[in-house]
């Protein structure tokens, strides 16, 4: 039985592959995918563009990486042997051996890398990005080849190097410089050369055998400098510079393409262990501060909140408002608003003097039981690409992020939030990690350069976030957590002897977790309802109970020991004002709090009634006189338009404000005993008598008290921000499946010869039109492809290659792989079909 020949080019290569193997490929880049190709050729151009090739060595792991830099400075094609020398060393390394076939495993899955063990390749492209050259440094430090950098050398500079290495002299400059580099990669005989070299000489090489290789040297060098050039173990490759040749450094370094490689992740190094009650109990208390937080800034902002800036976003005394309303720093509040908007609960107005508000989505929010409240709230922010953290930084082109505003989307955002809890996860159940370590795996997963930090800014405020946010707890992941990533719980310990507990500095030993890179969404829209879903049943019992109670003091205050249910905090909240917050909220009634629930419509009867309803404890008699005596006087006054008016059953008393001093600016005069008029509008007269003292109640021009409901501004309904990915999506499974299927089928039509005559002098095939009938039609229970004969309406006839989806009413409807397009063919117009060859 022959054996298959080995594939010439990477197109080859991804033909003998299988449709798991492509799905696979598609997945891992799914920039290759958009538009589907035509075929595998297709396929193979557009996987070694340079664009894709960057994009998809970046996404590789730190192991992965070095093994596609060592190819790239091996020969090529480059021999399994030759690469695990490069990557282990001539004292090798079994760690590095074991993990090299994944590695290698992942180059040819994601095709960066073709051929059997005997001819490996890089992709043109790669070996482009990663060879060295004086413009781009190779990261293994390496610099070019004893042929590379003699290549514009004269025949004559080639043998005097040659005979000063000891080597006879030839006929010709190749066989020299291959004699030459036969030296370099000699062990014994380098080891040898290098005996005799001055000890300068040898510490100029070691200064350059790491890299970068490149070096300066006058016109008049040094005697040890001298020696290392006559001998090429310093070629020049330009005016005053030098380089070290790839064989000698590697002679030099051991054989090692890399001076440290990173086979395995680091392991999690665990700070604490906590019981994982008291896990899910901190985690629990920081979900129902989250909630009051967001309750409190969005009520705070419901008579309309911050105006817009004109760039977008809120303005620095704005966030600064708010954090100081919300006794939170700067940093923490822009949290906060980013969050409400991200869930879809806050939005501008859209009006001429826009202003944020919150949306209509925030009043179903608030009808909602709290976990579910809380599970919102936590998947907007495990999938939102805007990045709170970045608020108060500077832009490319140093303008001042405003929280709210444009520029504060990065696509990694949901992939490092999504990661770094997958990371606590896989830690036993109570552990919490280091931030230092989590870094590290993180930079070991997918390396980044030294000029950009964002992964790892993302990651430190991921793990700040979440346990602001309540999704871990004292740094470990709580259960609810667990259950909003769609991850199993983990594994109960076998029973044994109970351990000792761990104290805050002890290191906990930690099992490695192999690597397997997890998509933030990779979770259907469905299985994401079902994790929010159990996360929020988790978390409801850990919650406390809202209370229907408080308990009045006689210093006109009220203690709330705990939250409130919803009726009795929003009437309590219009009643009275808060006064502390904590884990009992402390109200303060004064007289403008009570005229406040006067004006939204209550009477001193329903006050007293609410309050003896609600209190378990007697109603202070202070307490009482203070709504009695608010009630007396509210509404005794009234105010309407003329510009706008105060009229009075007593004359006295309207006196009495003509009087005084401080009602000058509004102007009044009187127009009848009882009535005056003022030329201030009934707003601002209003606040103006407010401010004197009295207790005006509005009244509308039928002459009825104008009762002020509590504030409850909203915008039109607004949808949340969509996330800004990073490239294409992730396709689904039944993208993958299409797309594969189309793929063959059009590589199908592209490389296999047809059994019938229209190959033959470009013949259209001809079938009758019952044979053409069933063929279709059976094509469309089997899914073949096949070629037809096809004459359109200008009598142009074609050959065409199609993959027909439905038969119906004289017409088969198919995907067209010439024209790379579903199309609709009159069945009366189809010459005739013809299947392909399977072979």
């Amino acid at each position: 039985m022959s054996t298959p020949a080995a594939p010439r080019s990477l197109a080859e290569a991804l033909r003998v592959r299988d449709d798991a193997s492509l799905a696979a490929l598609l997945r891992a880049r799914p920039d290759l995918i958009t538009p589907v190709p035509t075929d595998l050729t297709q396929l193979a151009t557009r996987a070694g563009t340079r664009a894709s090739v960057a994009r998809a060595l970046e996404r590789l792991d730190r192991f992965a990486q070095q093994t596609a830099q060592a190819l790239a400075v091996a020969s090529d094609p480059a021999t399994y042997e030759e690469l695990l020398g490069l990557m282990t060393g001539d004292a090798g390394d079994p760690a590095v051996t074991a993990a090299l076939p994944r590695a290698l495993g992942t180059l040819r899955e994601q095709a960066l890398a073709w051929g059997g063990d005997d001819r490996l390749r890089l992709v043109r492209t790669a070996r482009e990005l990663l060879s060295p050259s004086p413009q781009h440094p190779s990261p293994t430090g390496l610099g070019p080849t004893v042929r590379e950098a003699t290549s514009g050398m004269s025949p004559g500079r080639i043998q005097e190097i040659v005979t000063a290495a000891g080597l006879a002299s030839t006929h010709d400059s190749v066989s020299a410089v291959t004699s030459l580099a036969g030296l370099f990669t000699d062990r014994a005989r380098m080891a040898a050369l290098l005996g005799t070299a001055p000890p300068p000489a040898r510490e100029v090489l070691d200064r350059l055998v790491w890299g970068p290789p490149y070096g300066q040297v006058t016109a008049d060098p040094a005697a040890h400098l001298r020696w290392l050039l006559d001998r090429g173990l310093l070629l020049p490759t330009a005016p005053g510079t030098v380089v070290l040749p790839r064989e000698v450094a590697l002679h030099l370094r051991g054989g090692r393409a890399h001076r440290a490689v990173e086979p395995l992740p680091p392991a999690l190094g665990p700070t604490a262990a906590h019981p994982p009650q008291v896990v899910d109990a901190t985690a629990a208390g920081q979900a129902y501060t989250a909630l009051a937080t967001v309750e409190e800034l969005l009520k705070d902002w419901d008579e309309g909140g911050p105006a817009v800036l004109r760039a977008g976003g809120l303005s620095v005394r704005d966030l600064k408002r708010t954090a100081v309303a919300l006794d939170v720093p700067e940093p923490v509040a822009a949290f906060w608003v980013e969050l409400a908007y991200a869930a879809g609960l806050l939005a501008s107005d859209g009006e001429a003097d826009e202003r944020y508000a919150a949306t209509p989505a925030y009043d179903e929010w608030l009808g909602r039981p709290p976990a579910e409240r809380w599970a919102r709230l936590a998947r907007a922010w495990l999938t939102a690409t805007r990045t709170p953290g970045l608020v108060g930084g500077r832009d490319a082109k140093d303008r001042t992020l405003s929280a709210l505003g444009p520029g504060l989307d990065r696509s990694a955002a949901p992939e490092v939030r999504h990661r770094v809890l997958t990371l606590l996860a896989g830690l036993p159940e109570g552990t919490s990690p280091s931030a230092d370590s989590v870094l590290a795996r993180l930079d070991w997963e997918r390396p980044q350069r030294r000029e950009d930090d964002l992964r790892a800014r993302l990651a430190r405020w991921a793990l700040s976030e979440a346990e602001t946010l309540g999704v871990t707890g004292r740094g470990a992941l709580s259960a609810h957590g667990r259950a909003l990533l769609g991850a199993p719980a983990p594994r109960k310990p076998e029973p044994g002897p109970e351990p000792e507990p761990a104290g805050p500095g002890d290191k906990l030993p930690v099992h490695h977790v192999p690597h397997a890179p997890v998509a933030v969404d990779a979770l259907s829209p469905a299985e994401q309802a079902a994790a929010s879903a159990a996360a929020a049943r988790l978390l409801a019992p850990l919650l406390p109970e809202p209370l229907d109670h408080v308990l009045l003091q006689a210093d006109l205050t009220a203690v709330a020991p705990g939250p409130l249910q919803r009726p009795l905090a929003d009437l309590l909240g219009v009643l009275a004002d808060i006064e502390s917050k904590g884990g009992a909220t402390v109200y303060r009634f004064t007289p403008a709090s009570v005229r406040r629930a006067l004006d939204a419509g209550r009477t001193a009867s329903d006050l007293h009634a609410f309050l003896a309803a609600h209190s378990r404890t007697p109603v202070p008699q202070p307490l009482s006189y203070l709504i009695d005596d608010v009630a007396r006087r509210h509404g005794h006054l009234r105010v309407g338009a003329a510009s706008a008016y105060v009229r009075c059953d007593d004359d006295a008393l309207l006196n009495e404000i003509l009087a005084d001093r401080r009602a000058a600016a509004l102007r009044l005069r009187r127009l009848a005993p009882t009535v005056l008029a003022a030329q201030a509008d009934p707003a601002a007269l209003l606040e103006g008598l407010r401010a004197m003292g009295f207790a005006p109640a509005a009244e509308s021009a039928e002459g009825d008290v104008v009762i002020t409901r509590a504030d409850a501004r909203r915008t039109p309904p607004r949808t949340a921000p969509e996330p800004v990915p990073e490239g294409p999506p992730p396709p689904d499974a039944t993208l993958l499946a299409a797309a594969v299927r189309a793929v063959r089928a059009g590589d199908l039509a592209s490389t296999a010869p047809r059994e019938q005559a229209p190959a033959v002098h470009g013949e259209l095939p001809r079938t009758s039109s019952a044979e053409t009938l069933a063929t279709v039609q059976a094509a469309v229970l089997t899914g073949e492809t096949l070629w037809i004969g096809y004459v359109n309406a200008e009598g142009t006839a074609s050959r065409r290659v199609i993959a027909p989806v439905r038969v119906e009413g004289g017409f088969v409807t198919a995907y067209d792989h010439t024209a790379d397009e579903v199309r609709t063919y009159p069945l009366h117009r189809i010459t005739g079909v013809a299947e392909l060859t399977d072979d």
